[in-house]
C-alpha cells in the first residue's frame, strides 16, 4: 500500500480491509480481534497512529514506532494466537508524523483466534464481529477441505450401496464414457478402482453418492439435498409455498438425476433438424444449469447442520450449499481453481462425464449468460455459498409455460428403475392422497402457508395433543381452508396469532433474538431469559413456524435432538 493508497484509504469510508488505530503510545486490545477478523476472512490492513472520529480521521503517529512493531509482529509469532501468523509491515511519514501499517494475510488454516474459540472474530462491511459457534464450526469443518470424503469408514461394505443406484451410475458410465478403462470389472472390482471402497470397506464419498439411506443418515445423520419449486419472485409473494418439493433421497446420486430431469421443464430446448431431417434438441442451457448443479453436490459441506438447498423461483435458479467457495469471489471468472472440497465426489461426477475436468466449471455455468441474457451470480460467507441463474427477460411467461406443461405427470427418465412421481409434497416428507406435483387449481386456492407447515406444527405440539387425529389426517389428504382452521381452532391460539399477517409481541421478540443466527431452543432460552422450554416451543417457537417467520434446520424432523432454529426471509424482514 502505497502513501496514495492509504491517503485514498482515509478518504473512503466503505471499506472492509483497513482499520485504523490510535495505539500513539501502546496498543489496545482491539488490536488482536482486528487480527483475528483479518485471518478468517479475506485478511486487510490494520494501521496504526491513526484516530477515527465518527467519519473523521487523524493522523496522530506512534511515538515509538520500532517498539510497536516489535511488539506487534513478536506477538503474531508468539502464542497469544492459536496458529503462528505473520505480517507485512510498512512506514510512512506525515508531516514528522510515523504511520505503520501491516497487512494481515488470510490464513489457510481457520479459525484464527486468541485465548480460546470464543475470540474468533471476522470481518463484516468496515467492522469485527464476534462468529458464531456455526460459522467456528464450519472453518474447523474446512480444516478437513479435500480429504474428508476420501476416509475410510469402518464397518461398512459393499451391501451397503443402493444397488439401483450403483447400477444406473453404471450404466451412465457405459453409455455417455465409453472409453472409461474400469466400466466391464465387477462391482467388487470397479467399486475399488474408482474410490467408492478401498479394501472392501466404503469411503465417505462412496456412501454419500451411491449409499443406502440407512448407511447415509448413520454416517451423515444430516444428509439431504433440498429441491423446490416456487411460484413467485420470493416466498414472501408465492401463492402457496411451493408447487413441488422433492422427496427425501438416499443419497447424492438419486437427488442429482431428479432434480435435474426437474430443471429441463425451465430450459428452453429447441429441436435443431439437419439438412437429412435428422436432429436433436439444443440442450446448452440444461448443460449450464448442470454444471452448477453438479458443482453443488459436489463441493456441499455435508457435515454442515445446513444442507444443500435449489430453489426455483419465478426469475432465478438459486443453489446454495453449506460451505463456502475457497478463494477469492473476485477470482471466480478469472482463473481456474482446482480445489475441490470433495475431490472423490467430483471424479465421480467426471468419470461420468457430468463434471469439469479442472475447476469448478465456472466457464460452463457462464455460457448462461450468453444463452439466455440471465446473469449467473456467485455469492459466499463463512458459512454458505449461492450460485444464482437469473432466468432473463422472459423469466414469467416462460415459467409459467413450463409449469403448465409440465407439471403434475411423469418426469421423462427412470432412477433406480422406478419412474419419478411427482407426488403433492408436505414438509413432514410424506405425499398427500393422491396429489401430483403441481397442486390443482381449485387445491392451490384454497392452500395456505399454515396447511404446508401444519405437519411441523403438529410434530411439535402432539405431546399435549393440542392437535387432533381428524386434523392430521384431514392435513394428509387435502390441502383446504378447513384445515388452516382446525389448526388455528385445536393448536389452542398459539398458532392463531399469526393469520392475516399479523406478528405477536412473542414471536416478534422471538425474531429480534434470532436475528441472522442459528440457536437450539436451550439457547433461544437463555438469550430470552425464559426458564419454561414449553412456554418458549408452544407460545413462540410454534406460532412462528406456522407464520413462515422461522425455519427448522432439520424440517423433516421436527422434534430432532440436535434441531436449530432461523429466519426466512420473510421474518428477517421484521427484525427490529
Amino acid at each position: 500500500m502505497t502513501k496514495e493508497e492509504l491517503l485514498l484509504k482515509l478518504a473512503d469510508i466503505e471499506w472492509d480491509d483497513f482499520e485504523c488505530k490510535s495505539c500513539q503510545n501502546k496498543m489496545s486490545e482491539d488490536v488482536w480481534s482486528t487480527v483475528s477478523a483479518f485471518s478468517n476472512t479475506s485478511g486487510g490492513w490494520i494501521v496504526f497512529g491513526i484516530r477515527q472520529e465518527g467519519k473523521k480521521f487523524e493522523i496522530q503517529g506512534v511515538n515509538n514506532g520500532e517498539k510497536t512493531e516489535s511488539d506487534f509482529l513478536n506477538t503474531l509469532r508468539g502464542e497469544k494466537f492459536n496458529m503462528r501468523l505473520s505480517a507485512k509491515g510498512m512506514k510512512y511519514n506525515f508531516d514528522g508524523k510515523l504511520v505503520l501499517a501491516f497487512f494481515v494475510p488470510s490464513s489457510i488454516v481457520k479459525p484464527i483466534y486468541y485465548g480460546n474459540p470464543i475470540n474468533t472474530f471476522i470481518r463484516t462491511g468496515s467492522g469485527d464481529r464476534r462468529a458464531t459457534e456455526t460459522e467456528i464450526m464450519a472453518m474447523m469443518r474446512d480444516q478437513a477441505f479435500g480429504s474428508k470424503s476420501e476416509q475410510i469408514v469402518e464397518g461398512t461394505s459393499l451391501l451397503d450401496l443402493n444397488k439401483g443406484s450403483l447400477e444406473t451410475y453404471r450404466n451412465q458410465i457405459r453409455n455417455d464414457n465409453p472409453s472409461f478403462p474400469y466400466k466391464n470389472l465387477s462391482d467388487e472390482q470397479f467399486c475399488e478402482k474408482v474410490g467408492i471402497s478401498k479394501d472392501g470397506r466404503l469411503t465417505v464419498g462412496g456412501i454419500l453418492m451411491l449409499g443406502q439411506r440407512d448407511v447415509v443418515q448413520r454416517h451423515v445423520n444430516n444428509f439431504w439435498i433440498d429441491y423446490l419449486e416456487i411460484p413467485g419472485k420470493s416466498l414472501a409473494d408465492a401463492r402457496v409455498r411451493y408447487t413441488y418439493r422433492m422427496q427425501e433421497q438416499d443419497n447424492i446420486w438419486e437427488s442429482y438425476q431428479i432434480i435435474l430431469q426437474r430443471l429441463r421443464n425451465f430450459v428452453n430446448a429447441p429441436y435443431e433438424a439437419r439438412p437429412d431431417g435428422i436432429g436433436a434438441e439444443d440442450e446448452s442451457q440444461l448443460y449450464a444449469l448442470r454444471e452448477g448443479l453438479t458443482n453443488c453436490c459436489a463441493h456441499a459441506d455435508y457435515f454442515s447442520p445446513m444442507h444443500p438447498t435449489i430453489r426455483v423461483f419465478a426469475d432465478r435458479i438459486e443453489l446454495q450449499n453449506p460451505g463456502r467457495f475457497m478463494f477469492p469471489l473476485s477470482e471466480l471468472r478469472t482463473k481456474i481453481h482446482s480445489i475441490p472440497r470433495n475431490p472423490s465426489i467430483i471424479k465421480f461426477f467426471r468419470y461420468a462425464k457430468l463434471g469439469e475436468n479442472a475447476g469448478y466449471g465456472i466457464d460452463k455455468m457462464l455460457v448462461w449468460e450468453q444463452l439466455t441474457k440471465g446473469k449467473v451470480e456467485f455469492s459466499s460467507d463463512l458459512v454458505s455459498s449461492t450460485i444464482t441463474y437469473w432466468l432473463g427477460e422472459h423469466a414469467d411467461e416462460h415459467i409459467s409455460e413450463q409449469a403448465g406443461e409440465h407439471a403434475g405427470g411423469q418426469v421423462g427418465g427412470y432412477v433406480s428403475g422406478q419412474a419419478l412421481e411427482q407426488p403433492m409434497e408436505q414438509v413432514s416428507g410424506t405425499a398427500g392422497g393422491t396429489g401430483r406435483g403441481i397442486v390443482s387449481e381449485q387445491a392451490g386456492e384454497h392452500a395456505s402457508e399454515q396447511v404446508m407447515v401444519q405437519p411441523i406444527v403438529q410434530a411439535m405440539v402432539q405431546d399435549r395433543g393440542q392437535v387432533s387425529d381428524q386434523v392430521s389426517d384431514q392435513a394428509s389428504d387435502q390441502a383446504s381452508d378447513q384445515v388452516s382452521d382446525q389448526v388455528s381452532d385445536q393448536a389452542g391460539g398459539q398458532v392463531s396469532g399469526q393469520v392475516g399477517g399479523q406478528v405477536n409481541d412473542q414471536v416478534q421478540r422471538l425474531i429480534n433474538s434470532i436475528r441472522d443466527r442459528v440457536f437450539s431452543i436451550s439457547e433461544l432460552q437463555k438469550r430470552l431469559g425464559i426458564k419454561s422450554r414449553r412456554y418458549v416451543r408452544e407460545e413462540m417457537i410454534v406460532p412462528a413456524i406456522e407464520g413462515g417467520y422461522v425455519l427448522l434446520a432439520y424440517p423433516e424432523k421436527p422434534n430432532h435432538p440436535s434441531q436449530r432454529y432461523y429466519l426466512s426471509e420473510k421474518g428477517l424482514k421484521l427484525v427490529k
